[in-house]
């Protein structure tokens, strides 16, 4: 599995369900030009959106190949690849100020990554029990619209992942006024000073993994 980050809460998943099958292309909360960032670009089969409300999360138009859309909760098999999209909000009073977000865990290659879209709360049990095991959890950071660095380290107590990938925050050229990755790195005690542009991953690497952060670089096309 070869997941890259386009920034914001938009990466791409490429990875090969089956063996002796193609790869596929998976696709998170693409966003158009107007957040300041080029928006993904290419093939994808798989997009998901994790509320369709805002436009930094739901703007697929410069993903080509028709990929399959997913922006609701269930359960889904897509050449392969299990995902499923679970209920939740987008803020800390059951969505009454900015809406629903679905959280997603897709499963390929025996790995587990889970997306939680703009997450604006604590997980509650039956989130918990819905989510499982986790072996990779992209995860917002940046607060103001999004779960506070607090409360991010709070969920990935929750959740314990082998892999944490920060998400949603300021970068370069990112016009929404929210924070960096510092407070988050702050919270958590450190981050890793050098960054990863793709990080390529296989089961057997996880099982090695006792806990670790990445911190991506923005990818171009």
């Amino acid at each position: 599995m070869n997941i890259s980050w386009y920034g914001h809460s938009c990466f791409k998943i490429q990875t090969k369900p089956k063996r002796g099958e193609n790869d596929i292309i998976i696709i998170t909360d693409p966003f158009g030009r107007s957040i300041g960032l080029r928006p993904p670009q290419g093939q994808a089969d798989i997009v998901t959106i994790s509320h369709i409300q805002h436009d930094d999360h739901n703007d697929p138009s410069t993903i080509k190949n028709d990929p399959f859309v997913i922006d609701a909760a269930g359960e889904y098999s897509v050449k392969g690849a299990s995902i499923q999209g679970i209920e939740s909000f987008h803020d800390a009073v059951r969505g009454a100020e900015r809406g629903r977000n679905t959280i997603f865990v897709i499963e390929s290659e025996n790995i587990r990554v889970c997306h939680l879209g703009d997450l604006g709360h604590t997980l509650t049990e039956k989130q918990l029990e819905q989510i499982g095991q986790i072996d990779i959890l992209m995860i917002p950071v940046g607060g103001t619209f999004t779960i506070e660095p607090k409360e991010a380290k709070e969920v990935i107590g929750q959740l314990e992942p082998k892999i944490v990938i920060p998400m949603h925050y300021k970068v370069k050229g990112v016009k929404i006024d929210f924070a960096d990755e510092s407070a988050f790195c702050e919270e958590l005690g450190s981050c890793p000073k050098e960054k990863t542009s793709r990080l390529s991953i296989k089961r057997k690497d996880i099982d090695n993994i006792k806990s670790e952060i990445i911190i991506m670089n923005i990818i171009n096309s």
